[in-house]
């Protein structure tokens, strides 16, 4: 995005922050942030928003900014294809509107349709891509940032195209016009420039040039030391240098989280692998085989077919022979989403040929004794990908055999298969009535991992209760389909289900928003000698208390052991402290120590900015189960506190939180400034860290600052507490300013603005 950008960012977020938008205002600084460091979860949240206040405030650049941003945050990264096309598609026809088409940025959404669809299928659509960015090109010159991005793609795009020289002669000729403007190659510009001259056969000077570019600027520098070291080993690997090249490959805990990376990972590891320079293990192929996965959900259709090329012949080298092949079946099945399959189907072919061409692998001994090898061998050494090899032999004759098979099947990421084999057994080839219900149980998962919902529908009709329903519950509450998986529960807990039955009616109902029943569902769990785990236990106590029910917690925490101090009515005890693990607005979560009053219960102890649902003086349903493993030492015990997920709010306490903010005062004075709000009962936190800096109204040096939130209850007026911290802080040295306080109670307001501005604050 050019420079200019950043500095109508800036103007726009004071407008806002005149305006009173304080919230849209933050929220629009740190959406790039959010793109680049990975918080999903807060762009999801966040991009969105941002676009549809920008849409109602009638500010169409500010709406391209969010959007683009959440583009680039789904296809970057995360690589997102197909599912993010038509987003990225609606973002460029947005860009070139009237009222857009000016705005710095407007080019910037070519570059992310560009983006997108190399993630969907990288030379299918090379010419598409090659006259988008060309005409995006067209309109900025290289003294616009923006111009570093688009040239990169417009590189890769040649690159796709099968035209390597007419890359490295682009890729030179951009990077001299930069020169002539005084600026310098971003290292993304650099990093495909590099590609470039591998991809002629120009190793040599491919390293050289990105050895030359290590320092240059990135424009991602969040993933550039992962993305050079892979790039580095892929350059290395290719010149035979295998030593330095598995050093400088990043390792798969790096790259895990990183889509982007995943394809040319795998390949490189490919190389590397046919040297014995790298561990090819069955672990390998399970990974691989769950990143085809994902893109399969993110319409990545390229990628898919790469991957399952790459592992395909990873699995030959192990000898999975019959891995190769289904990854041969799975990579010939995406070939008609691809825009252009051309070399695939010889490619696809070539690894069948090899796979029939490998030697078969003898069997650890005698077929009809393969089932107590199985259960024989140990489970930390054994090799499921061989398993599965030798038990194919007799999968889908021999029962025990068969569940075996299946289940090492969907192990490795192959649920589909698995599933043929036991549905042709448990259906076709027999009655499923009359099939154990472990089997029917296992078959109606693996259907559903399969997302083969018709043939589990198909099961259902052919089985009795309460078989039939507990198969379609498994089925509804899969696809979150709450209030039919409910009703198939209730059918299958009436005809004798029994504890699975009622777990599955008892979540159905609670999704359902109805707690007081879901509890009542699961409570047989609590009677004496019922079938049931401390766990449904557990979620008794949390539905009760979360429908204030507090015999049946008193009777849950009865059956756990667990002493109260009382015996009838709400439970409101002092415990322990706790950190609570509760949502934001942003989509991210906040930690707020509280104090634990029950089993399921915590009432918050610290006070929350403006703008929460939730505040100090809450009481909160927790989730009993420790969020993170208890210390072993008792010296680690001493200083942790326990995270618990925070469900609900149970009783809200009323609270109101003001905002502080000045120079830190004297160690003294703080000490007393906190024992006075803690006698009243006025809890206070410091939001502040050492690096917040005031400015010295006087000297105009910087000076520790200080900022937080105090929170009264209902029965304290605003007035109170102005008038409280109106004579704590009246001796010092420099005052604090609570300004949204003065201003509501009507006193002082103008002394604090000037405090405010004085010191910068």
């Amino acid at each position: 995005m050019d420079v200019d950008i950043w500095s109508w960012v800036g103007g726009t977020q004071r407008q806002l922050h005149e305006a009173g938008n304080a919230g849209l205002a933050m929220a629009l600084g740190d959406v790039p942030a959010q793109a680049l460091e990975g918080r999903y979860g807060q762009l999801d949240v966040v991009a969105p928003a941002v676009a549809q206040q920008a849409e109602e405030l009638e500010q169409p650049w500010l709406e391209l900014f969010a959007r683009y941003w959440h583009v680039i945050g789904r296809v970057g990264d995360r690589a997102n294809g197909a599912v993010a096309l038509a987003d990225a598609r609606e973002l460029a026809e947005f860009a070139q509107r009237s009222d857009v088409s000016d705005c710095p940025a407007a080019s910037a959404a070519a570059e992310a349709l560009a983006i997108t669809l190399a993630n969907t299928d990288g030379p299918g659509y090379a010419d598409e891509r090659l006259a988008i960015l060309g005409r995006a090109l067209g309109t900025v010159g290289p003294d616009s940032l923006a111009f570093s991005g688009l040239t990169t793609q417009y590189v890769a795009a040649l690159l796709d195209n099968g035209k390597p020289a007419e890359a490295v002669t682009y890729a030179e000729a951009a990077v001299e016009r930069l020169r002539g403007v005084g600026r310098e190659a971003s290292w993304e510009l650099a990093a495909v420039s590099a590609r470039a001259l591998l991809a002629v056969g120009r190793g040599e000077d491919a390293l050289a040039a990105l050895h030359a570019a290590t320092g240059f600027k990135p424009d991602d520098p969040v993933a550039k030391s992962r993305r050079e070291g892979l790039l580095h080993a892929g350059i290395l690997a290719e010149l035979g240098r295998i030593e330095p090249a598995v050093e400088s490959l990043p390792d798969l805990d790096v790259v895990g989280e990183h889509p982007r990376e995943w394809v040319e990972w795998s390949q490189v590891v490919r190389k590397l692998a046919a040297g014995a320079s790298i561990a090819n293990s069955w672990q390998l192929g399970r990974v691989i085989r769950q990143w085809m996965s994902y893109f399969e959900t993110m319409g990545g259709h390229r990628a898919q077919v790469e991957l399952a090329l790459t592992a395909g012949h990873l699995a030959l080298a192990r000898q999975g022979t019959w891995q190769a092949r289904e990854l041969a079946k799975l990579a010939e099945a995406v070939l008609p989403e691809l825009a252009s399959s051309e070399g695939l189907p010889e490619r696809i072919a070539e690894l069948r040929a090899a796979a029939d061409a490998a030697p078969v692998v003898p069997l650890p001994g005698p077929p009809d004794e393969l089932v107590a090898y199985f259960d024989a061998a140990d489970g930390r050494t054994a090799d499921p990908e061989r398993w599965v090899g030798w038990l194919w032999r007799r999968s889908g004759t021999d029962l025990e055999t068969t569940r075996r098979h299946t289940t090492t099947l969907g192990f490795l990421g192959y649920a589909p298969v698995g599933a043929e084999i036991y549905w042709k057994m448990i259906v076709e080839d027999a009655d499923p009535g009359q099939a154990d219900e472990e089997d029917i149980a296992y078959l109606t998962g693996l259907l559903i991992e399969a997302e083969q919902d018709d043939r589990v529908v198909e099961l259902a009709a052919r089985l009795t209760s309460p078989e039939s329903h507990l198969a379609l519950a498994r089925l509804y509450r899969a696809r979150e389909r709450w209030e039919e998986t409910s009703v198939e529960a209730e059918q299958a807990v009436l005809g004798g289900a029994g504890l699975e039955g009622r777990r599955l009616w008892s979540a159905a109902v609670q999704h359902q928003g109805d707690n007081a029943t879901a509890a009542d569902i699961l409570k047989p769990v609590l009677a004496e000698g019922a079938e049931g785990e401390e766990e449904d236990i557990w979620r008794v106590i949390v539905l009760a208390t979360a429908t204030e029910d507090w015999a049946l917690v008193r009777e849950g925490a009865a059956k756990l052991g667990m002493p109260l101090q009382t015996t009838e009515g709400p439970i409101e005890e002092e415990w322990h402290l706790i950190r609570a693990i509760l949502p934001a607005p942003d989509g991210s979560q906040r930690e707020v120590l509280a104090v634990r009053t029950g089993p399921a219960t915590a009432r918050l102890a610290i006070p929350q900015p403006r703008g929460m649902e939730y505040n100090a003086g809450d009481i909160v349903v927790v989730d009993p189960r420790p969020l993170e493993p208890i210390p072993d030492t008792e010296e680690e015990r001493e200083n942790f506190v326990i995270p618990f997920a925070g469900i609900s709010i149970l009783r809200p306490g009323g609270y109101t939180s003001w905002f502080f903010d000045g120079a830190a005062p004297g160690e003294a004075e703080w000490t007393e400034f906190n024992e006075l709000l803690a006698e009243r009962g006025w809890p206070m936190w410091v939001y502040s860290d050492d690096g917040y800096k005031v400015t010295h109204p006087g000297t105009g040096e910087p000076m520790q600052g200080v900022f937080g939130w105090i929170a009264i209850p209902p029965s304290v007026e605003p007035a109170e507490l102005d008038a409280v911290l109106d004579d704590a802080t009246e001796q010092w040295v420099h005052p604090l300013a609570w300004l949204d306080l003065s201003r509501e109670v009507g006193v002082e307001a103008e002394r604090h603005e000037r405090i405010v501005k004085e010191y910068g604050l």
